[in-house]
């Protein structure tokens, strides 16, 4: 899996602090913290027909990040929305759009770490890209990496930070491997999430039995996903829980290893950038039937409905 270049984003208006610039001329201070430390917190934000999902959750995820990474200020919801209209107005964006919203600390008077330093800021940078779901829906194939996720006691992965080096090297085992992302595990050796997305496994009732996990009557099966011990809490996570809850999908969130993943019978991962996609192979083990499986193909249908008919109104 490979993204490619959309052509619509050739003229791309990027927004940085506030200043509203071609891509080509659009600039991030060498000073600024991101630059110098990776001192930023981020959100992937998905705009489908005019409306972001979860936005609400998505900026109080942000706000969470920059107070425990104690940002002297965080601008306020209402000004982030402002900058974030701004920019889709100024792309003329409407629909079939992933956001990348960042929020740095700030720009420094001279080079280093202290936070002392930042005598300005934050600098909050809004890319709006045409992007749509980078998943192919047909079916990926992950790896499991060598990379492990840091414990909450080395950094705390509910800070939502811009240290994104670990996933970057599980990326890269997965590129030379030929596959398309790679399972993470925390330093305990269970299922943390991918280098990009967060991990379901739909599990029939006996193997969920035999795992130790409450099988619900009637229902067959039990879909399972890791805590957030070791992994973001992932807003398109929250979601598929909660619409595999209404559905009357029995769901388990616990600690994992490989191999019942390996013997699950559907796998599929969740997040912004790509929405649900089925996964058909981990580390050369076909999942199930070696595609999307009827429980991964009612949830992809609940929440597209969901994104596409509720959020906020910002185009």
């Amino acid at each position: 899996m490979l993204q490619k270049f959309d052509e619509r984003n050739r003229a791309l208006i990027v927004n940085v602090g506030g200043r509203l610039a071609h891509r080509d001329e659009a600039g991030v201070s060498p000073f600024d913290s991101v630059v110098q430390g990776g001192d930023a917190v981020w959100e992937g934000l998905r705009l489908t027909n005019g409306r972001i999902f979860g936005l609400e959750e998505h900026l109080a995820r942000l706000r969470r990040s920059a107070h425990a990474l104690a940002f002297s200020a965080v601008p306020a919801d209402k000004e982030i929305v402002e900058e974030i209209r701004r920019t889709l107005a100024a792309n003329g964006m409407r629909d079939g759009v992933h956001i990348r919203l960042t929020l740095t600390r700030g720009v420094k008077i001279t080079s280093g770490m202290d936070p002392r330093l930042n005598t300005s800021g934050p600098t909050l940078i809004v890319l709006a890209e045409f992007k749509d779901p980078v998943y192919d829906q047909s079916g990926i194939r992950l790896i499991t990496s060598s990379v492990r996720r840091p414990a909450p006691d080395c950094l705390d992965p509910k800070i939502h930070h811009n240290n994104l080096l670990p996933s970057i090297l599980a990326k890269v085992e997965a590129n030379v491997a030929g596959a398309d992302d790679a399972v993470m595990l925390d330093h305990r050796g269970f299922i943390a999430e991918t280098n990009a997305t967060h991990v379901f496994m739909v599990l029939p009732n006996d193997a969920a039995s035999a795992y130790g996990l409450a099988s619900a009557s009637g229902s067959g099966f039990t879909v399972a996903t890791p805590t957030t011990a070791s992994c973001p809490e992932g807003i398109t996570r929250g979601a598929v829980l909660s619409l595999a809850a209404s559905a009357g999908i029995p769901v388990s969130v616990g600690d994992y290893t490989l191999p019942q993943l390996y013997n699950a019978a559907e796998v599929f991962v969740t997040g912004t950038m790509g929405g649900l996609a089925p996964v058909v192979s981990i580390d050369g083990r076909v999942i199930g039937g070696g595609s999307a499986g009827p429980v991964t193909k009612q949830l992809t249908e609940l929440y597209a409905h969901l994104t596409a008919t509720s959020g906020t109104v910002v185009a």
